[in-house]
């Protein structure tokens, strides 16, 4: 008897877990955001996950809002739902529609990081140890009961890296819990009430950086927002973005100081900031040695 397994997600995040449930099960349905125009130029751009069901004929819908695919999805009697980075909360009269529910691939150990951006958060915050979970999805946030979890190092990593790794890690345990609800073994545990934290959305507020806080804050937050949407500070009038930087020891009178040109060391809150890779607005991301050959930096910023 065939099983109705529809999957549900958008960015290359989501895209390693579809490949890997397309190998070992047939999905009836892959559902993504619409295309979206580019930044510049008026073109559609598909996401990744369109891109992947078409280059492997599966059915694809893209709709604006889940619900406008109601009558579809109640007609194809959907057993199970693979929910990955969709991009849209689900309602409770979609989630009525499958008999398994909607199972999540959830970005960050719940209860900590409910919420859009688990990864940039845990990062920002100091975390050193993250990982996936695989949940049920109910109406309340990220709050169903948890099927598995499974941690990582996040020590050091950028954004990107993590997200990687993370997407990996999902795509490697979501196969043996779709077999483990399909035949009945799924043995979910409520969360904790306790521990509960919230990641919410990267804001223009949350990606500049502030040399009054402290230089080892401001390396993860440069950490946090690499390779997107990218930490910057304004310098004459122009938002200058940094994707690598390490703490330096040397100190200035106040922050917000160039301490060394060359070396582009800029006084913190307790010690200094040393930039590794810089971008100007338009251009291309530059080690400092290549950046500093066509830019000249005065003492303050």
């Amino acid at each position: 008897m065939s099983t109705n397994i529809i999957f549900m997600g958008t960015p290359e995040f989501s895209v390693p877990a579809l490949r890997e449930i397309h190998k070992n099960f047939k999905i009836k349905c892959v559902i993504s955001q619409p295309p979206r125009k580019a930044d510049r130029g008026q073109k559609n751009l598909k996401c990744p996950v369109q891109i992947f069901a078409e280059q492997n004929n599966l059915i694809i819908k893209t709709p604006h809002k889940i619900e406008d695919e109601y009558n579809y999805l109640e007609k194809i009697n959907i057993d199970l739902a693979i929910v990955v980075a969709y991009g849209q909360i689900i309602p409770s009269k979609i989630l009525a529609l499958s008999k398994k529910g909607f199972i999540n691939i959830h970005a960050s150990l719940l209860p900590k990081w409910r919420g859009a951006a688990p990864i940039q958060r845990s990062i920002m915050s100091g975390e050193n140890i993250t990982g996936i979970t695989i949940m049920k999805i109910e109406e309340k946030l990220d709050s169903g009961p948890i099927l598995m979890s499974k941690s990582i190092s996040s020590k050091n990593l950028t954004y990107g890296n993590l997200e990687k790794d993370l997407s990996k890690l999902g795509s490697e345990i979501i196969i043996d819990c779709i077999k483990d609800i399909l035949d009945g073994n799924a043995n979910y545990k409520p969360q904790d009430k306790f521990g509960v934290s919230y990641a919410k959305k990267i804001t223009k507020v949350d990606e500049k950086i502030n040399w009054n806080n402290s230089a080892e804050n401001i390396i993860l937050k440069i950490n946090a927002l690499n390779p997107k949407p990218g930490a910057y500070f304004d310098y004459k009038n122009e938002k200058i973005k940094v994707y690598a930087a390490k703490v330096s020891n040397l100190k200035a009178p106040k922050p917000g100081i160039i301490i060394d040109k060359k070396k582009i060391i800029i006084s913190c809150k307790d010690k200094a900031v040393e930039i590794m890779e810089l971008q100007r607005s338009g251009k291309k991301i530059l080690k400092k040695d290549n950046f500093i050959l066509g830019f000249k930096f005065d003492e303050k910023i």
